[in-house]
């Protein structure tokens, strides 16, 4: 190890840090520079990594939990030899077009393994990272070869320790024993408001020996240290590893070192040119965006190390390819993106009743069956959820890491987290569920993998107010709304059985956004479709369930209020209806006008019906014809609170008969 080497890229990661961000007048220096010898470490010691290769499957992965300091990533990215990040880039940190974004971004810079900054969320979606490795190791290994041995890191700050999804996701890896695991606690005791001593005087390391974790602990500053530190991590298999790392924030700022004031403001341009005296950086125009020549030539050394074990270990994958080539097939079929061919979505019959989560559990076992990467499970929900999989899919567990089905346990932010994370890894696709009410617990996870556009699957079940008994507690009414209003988010709310079986198909089909599976507690009777080639159409978010030639109506409905409204259009006299089943009203909103039309007529009148709140719906209808559910519910058998708030067929079938222009809002 070249400890002076190392103290040069750590001196380059606080010049380029310092600069970049009095440039752009807006960031986080104290992280960069208060924890620089550890990223030096990191990425030139400790990482398996090429940057030719970003993707390479077998890298280390790193995520920067803390997101805020993003220019320790960007800074260290750039020394390594990443192509993505460039001095332009650096010179340009929280300007529009830049790579290097005020917090890192997925799929903006190769080298960045995760979109973070909300904080907690990069330790969570670390353990799903982690999880994802043991999985693959357990499939793919062989005993003569190992193609699957890699670390995921993560560094944390106190303040993603404080936010409560990093103590859920935290459990679960002690529980899970993760041991490939290792976070790097940047312990420097400040927070934007001052001291920790404020709110945050707990034991962390005693939190996280309770948890199940090695708990370690070292200087920031000792690269020695550091490495002894890491390999006694590495020697503990059984238990993920916390290294605890006592630190000063924005070490070398003279004035504003080890206080709250440069956290996350620039330095100042006085304070700028004392730090560069402090910290040996030439004065004036020679230390701008200063690059010590040692650390340089140190990362141009190191990229040939690199390239030579990834290529090494593409020898032994290409080796083993040929010694296996049944597992190479289905290696190649994880990582296709592609759901596979062959599944046999199961077949209902007209007339039949059965609750969508349940029809919903019938096509997920069966795309499960042939999607062996297809993994996830639920908050402790897999009975009520209807999420199981069939036996031969194996639990994953502490002793088995080759089970498709993952207990979460009752942490829904941390569920969510984690299956982004096993995601973001590469090989596998990912599905997780709770009721639909606990979508708010959850919901800053769907954001980041809608921000990310990486294709979550989220299984909401129990979607309405007929929840029933449990009560307005447990009955969503303006979540569907919510979660349309996400960008990248598809929400697809299937009407029966029939229509849950070709959602599931599509939620598997979908690669750029995640999708949220909104199903039915109670059951609900298969309609007849007089589409005859609907299972095509609903792929445009929206099918004609009941066809009226000369439509003076057109009712749309979603989920359980299609029946709803063909039962109601039963008792219309004197109407022509048409019922349309928008299982994706953002799917079928980005449809070309054609598509749209040929569904819902222009200038007809058109009625909505779904038992949530109005949002959204003001497009297609005016007010009064939109049949919603605009208040809390109740708590009762679910047909008695549907008649105790006038959502029944009679009501929605007195509004289709009410002479009402196209639109009167």
């Amino acid at each position: 190890m070249d400890i002076k080497a190392l103290e040069k890229a750590a001196l380059t990661v606080r010049a380029l840090s310092m600069d970049a961000i009095q440039k752009a007048n807006s960031g986080h220096p104290g992280l960069p520079m208060g924890a620089a010898e550890l990223g030096a470490y990191l990425y030139g010691e400790l990482l398996r990594q090429d940057p030719e290769a970003p993707d390479w499957a077998d890298r280390d992965r790193f995520v920067l939990s803390a997101g805020h300091g993003s220019m320790f990533l960007y800074s260290l990215l750039y020394l390594a030899g990443y192509k993505d990040v460039t001095m332009d880039d650096i010179k340009t940190f929280r300007q529009v077009g830049s790579r290097c974004a005020g917090h890192p971004e997925y799929g903006l810079v190769a080298g960045i393994e995760a979109t973070s900054g909300p904080l907690g969320q990069g330790i969570a979606m670390s353990v799903g990272m982690a999880i994802a490795e043991t999985m693959l190791a357990a499939r793919f290994n062989t005993d003569k070869r190992t193609i699957v041995d890699h670390y995921t890191y993560t560094f944390v700050g106190d303040g993603c320790l404080q936010e409560g999804v990093s103590s859920e996701a935290s459990s679960l890896a002690g529980h899970l024993k993760l041991g490939k695991l290792i976070a790097f606690y940047d312990s420097n005791k400040i927070t934007i408001d001052g001291s920790t001593d404020l709110s945050f005087t707990e034991d962390v390391g005693k939190r996280y020996e309770a948890y199940g974790w090695q708990v370690l602990r070292g200087s920031m500053y000792d690269f020695d240290g550091l490495a002894k530190l890491t390999a006694q991590a590495k020697a503990e298999t059984s238990k993920p590893s916390i290294i605890i790392l006592t630190s000063i924030i924005g070490k070398g700022s003279p004035k504003k070192q080890n206080t709250a004031d440069i956290h996350g403001a620039p330095l100042g341009a006085e304070e700028l040119a004392a730090a560069r005296v402090e910290l040996g950086i030439p004065a004036g125009e020679a230390g701008d965006f200063f690059v010590a020549p040692e650390a340089a030539a140190y990362f141009k050394a190191k990229r040939v190390e690199w390239k030579k074990a990834r290529e090494a270990w593409q020898g032994e994958f290409d080796a083993w390819s040929k010694e296996n080539p049944d597992k190479r097939k289905e290696w190649d079929a994880f990582y296709s993106g592609k759901p596979a061919s062959g599944a046999v979505l199961p077949a209902f019959a007209a007339g039949d009743k059965i609750a969508t989560r349940t029809a919903g559990n019938k096509a997920l076992q069966a795309l499960a069956a042939v999607n062996k990467n297809l993994v996830g499970g639920s908050g402790d929900l897999k009975v009520p959820n209807a999420v199981g999989l069939l036996a031969e899919a194996g639990t994953y567990t502490a002793a088995s890491r080759s089970g498709q089905y993952i207990h979460f346990g009752i942490r829904e932010f941390a569920m969510a987290a984690i299956s982004n994370g096993i995601l973001l890894h590469g090989g596998f696709r990912t599905f997780c569920s709770t009721f639909m009410v606990f979508g708010d617990y959850l919901r800053p996870a769907m954001r980041l993998s809608a921000l990310m556009k990486i294709p979550t699957i989220y299984v909401l079940t129990h979607d309405s107010i007929y929840v029933g008994e449990d009560g307005p507690t447990h009955e969503p009414v303006e979540h569907i709304a919510s979660f349309r209003v996400i960008p990248h988010v598809q929400v697809l709310r299937p009407g029966d059985a029939e229509e849950t079986a070709e959602a599931w198909a599509m939620a598997l089909e979908r690669r750029d956004g995640p999708v949220v599976l909104a199903l039915t507690r109670q059951n609900v009777v298969v309609y007849p479709k007089e589409d005859p080639d609907w299972k095509h159409t609903i792929r445009t978010g929206a099918y004609i369930a009941k066809k009226a030639a000369k439509p003076d109506v057109v009712v749309i409905a979603t989920g359980s209020e299609v029946a709803l409204a063909l039962e109601a259009v039963a008792l219309v006299k004197g109407k022509s209806v048409q019922v349309v089943s928008m299982v994706s009203r953002e799917l079928f909103e980005s449809q070309p006008k054609a598509v749209q039309e040929a569904i819902v007529p222009p200038g007809v009148r058109v009625v909505v019906a779904e038992a949530g709140v109005r949002l959204g719906w003001e497009r297609w209808a005016c007010t009064e014809d939109v049949f919603s559910i605009d208040r809390f519910g109740e708590s009762g058998p679910f047909a008695k609170v549907a008649e105790a708030l006038g959502f029944t067929a009679t009501a929605l079938a007195k509004i289709i008969e009410t002479e009402r222009k196209q639109c009167c809002c």
